[in-house]
């Protein structure tokens, strides 16, 4: 069950940090995602991905 949760969570973090037009909006979506799923490093992580991520 864990394994499901943590799974949809990285869907959710991954789909949260390509909002924005952006890339300060995409890195600050995905830190506060990451922020809400994993803490600190998620904040990084999430901020990382919406970074690189390109529509």
């Amino acid at each position: 069950m864990r394994i499901l949760v943590l799974a949809a969570a990285g869907g959710l973090l991954v789909s949260l940090a390509a909002c924005g037009d952006t890339v300060t909006e995409r890195a600050a979506t995905g830190g506060l995602g990451g922020l809400v799923v994993a803490g600190p490093v998620g904040a990084v992580a999430g901020a990382t991905v919406g970074v690189v991520t390109k529509k």
